[in-house]
């Protein structure tokens, strides 16, 4: 498909898009438009950034940074695709500048204390029974919630920006290009690899029966791209 077809694909969609009219409403400084999508997608982003930043206090500081943004950009605002495409994109932008700076000023230490905690999954016990060194125990379901946590936010944060829009949002390949400013080729690649890199982790606790079958995957179709 041409990028022509692509765009023209785009439209459609925006057009039969309800959450496209409540956009075009806040485009005119309709407030009870704009409280209306925030209620419909606040949960959605704060999933989706929790998982890419890793903390709950910044996904929800990341929430409101994107709803300040897309009220910014209400004026300059073109349905060229679905409501969620182009939300999704700013997301990712304002998760990306965050793991950016987070790298550069070196002050975030959320995850390191969390992995502290004596009722948080070890990921260094995960990573030692994926080689086989550890025996695999029974875990109990808050330790399984916490194992799988663990190895989705093991993941880097293009790999899990990609498989939360995919598996969770339910975002085509497509619709996760344009939000995250990629090829399709690049997506099911990134989706390839985050498949990889969850089974190594997971694959002892899989095998033992331990993990359900609902543990976060990626589509077949993604698992082939070379």
């Amino acid at each position: 498909m041409s990028l022509v077809d692509y765009a023209e694909q785009g439209a459609k969609a925006a057009e039969k898009d309800p959450d496209v009219q409540l956009m075009l409403r806040v485009q005119q400084d309709d407030a009870v438009a704009f409280e209306q999508l925030i209620e419909t997608y606040q949960k959605r982003l704060h999933r989706v950034l929790r998982h890419t930043v890793a903390s709950e206090s910044v996904a929800e500081d990341l929430v409101q940074e994107v709803f300040l943004r897309v009220w910014r950009a209400r004026k300059k605002y073109r349905p060229t695709a679905k409501f969620s495409t182009w939300l999704f994109h700013i997301a990712h932008n304002v998760a990306n500048n965050s793991v950016r700076d987070f790298k550069r000023r070196r002050e975030f230490q959320v995850a390191a204390a969390d992995a502290s905690r004596s009722d948080a999954f070890s990921m260094d016990q995960m990573v030692v029974a994926s080689t086989g060194a550890m025996p695999v125990r029974r875990l109990d379901k808050t330790e399984r919630a916490e194992m799988v946590k663990a190895a989705i936010e093991a993941l880097n944060e293009r790999q899990r920006m990609a498989l939360m829009l995919f598996r969770f949002e339910g975002l085509s390949y497509q619709e996760i290009a344009e939000a995250m400013g990629l090829s399709v080729q690049a997506v099911k690649s990134l989706l390839r690899r985050a498949r990889v890199n969850l089974k190594t982790l997971l694959e002892p606790y899989l095998d033992a029966g331990l993990v359900p079958g609902s543990a976060p995957a990626v589509d077949k179709d993604a698992d082939e791209v070379q």
